[in-house]
């Protein structure tokens, strides 16, 4: 690393949620314009939490300059709603449709969902649990990015931190990444205590694939691998610094669960919501959408690695292990 690492210029805050992760972290950016990393999740108890932070440290909300979004997330975009609507936000271009709730977007959402989940076996009586999967939204925000980030971008205001594509947990999802000490802001892009769930998500730009957002979060790790990080400011919980022991270690671990589900599917072929029935017994009617994201995942890493086959012939899909 060229020079010691330096976290003076960020500051970290910590807001409630209402969300079973708990609370979540925000960053302040001391740079040429001061820039608040994530939005936190609209509720009272945030914003005032927000409040009484900065005021500690002599700030208000009203010093903040722009906004930079790790990910489209409610608990990382909602408190957008109590600024001023000319403050500058920043992300990637997927976050658009979700931030600003578009309404074309969300009716192609439900159909995408709709149909994804007939496919892939869900008993049509479970498909009420689908309004389940956009309650969380109420606490996200309804707003647009002013401008927008790819791979490799640097902001407008912070000519040290360069913009990472990391999709997986997200397809939005971006890290601030600053080379001379090599200090990441990760957003939800890993986690030191839990790893995060690599959700199902519709496509965007009139795409006729839908993403597969686990073998996505996978080559995001291995991504992370090639670049020289001593510490990443995470989404939620602590720090990490020893990231890629960490990496290897999800990886593996991941790999150790696909494959378990390689023996389900040796026993007997199954729908994806066989199988995740199989995996998450009692937790799949509270949480469909996490589950069902994180069973497809592991599906979808089998059928890339060649273990498994589908077969679309009937009204929903049948996953084979390969014999």
């Amino acid at each position: 690393m060229g020079q010691q690492l330096d976290t003076k210029e960020v500051i970290k805050f910590t807001v409630p949620t209402p969300f079973p992760v708990g609370d979540v972290n925000l960053y302040l950016i001391k740079g040429d314009v001061l820039t608040l990393v994530d939005a936190g999740v609209k509720t009272e108890d945030a914003w005032n939490s927000f409040q009484e932070q900065l005021g500690a440290i002599g700030l208000k909300t009203t010093d903040i300059e722009q906004v930079v979004l790790t990910h489209h997330h409610p608990d990382h975009v909602g408190m957008l709603d109590f600024f001023p609507e000319a403050l500058p936000v920043i992300g990637h271009p997927f976050n658009n449709p979700w931030i600003s709730k578009d309404p074309e977007f969300f009716e192609r959402h439900t159909a995408f969902f709709t149909d994804l989940f007939t496919k892939s076996g869900i008993d049509p009586a479970f498909l009420n649990l689908l309004r389940k999967v956009e309650s969380p939204l109420r606490f996200s925000s309804h707003r647009s990015l002013t401008s927008t980030v790819t791979e490799g971008d640097r902001i407008a205001g912070l000519p040290e931190w360069r913009v990472i594509e990391t999709p997986g947990h997200a397809g939005s999802h971006i890290v601030l990444y600053r080379e001379r000490d090599g200090l990441v802001i990760g957003g939800d892009a890993i986690l030191a205590h839990i790893s995060p769930n690599p959700l199902l998500e519709p496509p965007q730009n009139n795409e006729l694939e839908r993403t597969k957002p686990q073998v996505q979060y996978n080559q995001t790790l291995k991504k992370l691998l090639d670049y020289d990080i001593s510490r990443v400011h995470t989404g939620h919980g602590e720090d990490i610094t020893e990231l890629h022991s960490l990496i290897h270690k999800r990886l593996r671990r991941q790999e150790e669960r696909a494959f378990s589900v390689l023996e389900m599917l040796r026993e007997k072929p199954m729908t994806a919501f066989e199988t995740c029935q199989q995996l998450f017994p009692t937790v799949y009617q509270k949480e469909l959408m996490l589950t069902m994201s994180e069973t497809i995942g592991q599906l979808d890493f089998l059928e890339e690695l060649g273990e498994i086959k589908v077969d679309k012939t009937k009204e929903y899909f049948v996953y084979h292990a390969k014999s």
